[in-house]
């Protein structure tokens, strides 16, 4: 069982993936509205949609959204969930959109997945002279918070692997020079939230088993923190959100 990141381990978890997790923050979709970009008839680009969090948002105010997923029972709860969207089962990296044929492209926890060097191209020509493109996520944990026992505990399963992650995908300034880089996009804003939610023991063991780099010895213990800690824990997260603005078409 190892702790390498594995892109397609959330097709495994389908069924639990959407209900798993914790929805963004109200703050969070209220930055995204103020763009003004999410009306009726206007088309976004939902990639790496997963069990469609984003999707659900940009549907119910009016958007045709293309929700890209490559995972075949993600997609097919898509599918299901959404029949007005237009499902692609497909990577990010091999689609092939129509130049300024979207008004918003979206990556809600999927950004650190994607082959940058291709996608970041690819949503470049998909997206109107007007359009963003929005990167966000829920990090699970608040760096500037006080830390918990729990999380305190969680550290020693994680610093027991004696591995570090390349990067930092939680981090919102790395990702956001990541897509500034090639000169594609200039990163007009960067906003962060701070919220905190109760979990169970339960919900701890569902949440973790959706984390790619957790095996299931670690899940269990998580788990067992919480029961250890009196059946719940009040953890600390933090979410933030990347606004993209495209640059000018050669």
């Amino acid at each position: 069982m190892s702790n390498s990141p594995d892109p397609m381990h959330f097709n495994a978890v389908a069924t639990s993936y959407g209900s798993a997790r914790p929805p963004y923050p109200a703050a969070l979709w209220r930055d995204v509205l103020a763009t003004g970009l999410v009306e009726p008839g206007r088309r976004a680009l939902d990639l790496g949609a997963g069990s469609g969090e984003a999707t659900s948002e940009l549907l119910a105010r009016g958007m045709d959204v293309l929700a890209v997923e490559p995972g075949e029972k993600l997609a097919a709860i898509l599918q299901e969930r959404f029949p007005t969207a237009t499902v692609v089962r497909s990577r990010a990296e091999d689609i092939q959109p129509e130049t300024a044929s979207f008004d918003l492209a979206v990556a809600a926890t999927s950004i650190h997945w994607l082959d940058l060097d291709v996608v970041l191209p690819l949503v470049h020509t998909a997206l109107t002279p007007e359009a963003r493109f929005l990167v966000w996520r829920n990090v699970f944990g608040d760096p500037d918070a006080e830390v918990s026992p729990f999380r305190h505990e969680l550290q020693r399963i994680v610093d027991r692997r004696g591995a570090t992650r390349e990067g930092n995908p939680e981090d919102a300034d790395h990702t956001a020079t990541k897509i500034a880089r090639t000169s594609l996009f200039t990163v007009e804003q960067v906003h962060r939230y701070r919220w905190s939610i109760e979990l169970t023991a339960d919900q701890v063991h569902t949440l973790f088993a959706t984390f790619s780099d957790w095996s299931e010895s670690e899940v269990r213990q998580a788990s067992s923190i919480v029961e250890a800690l009196g059946g719940t824990v009040t953890e600390h997260y933090s979410s933030w959100l990347i606004n993209a603005r495209p640059s000018p078409k050669e």
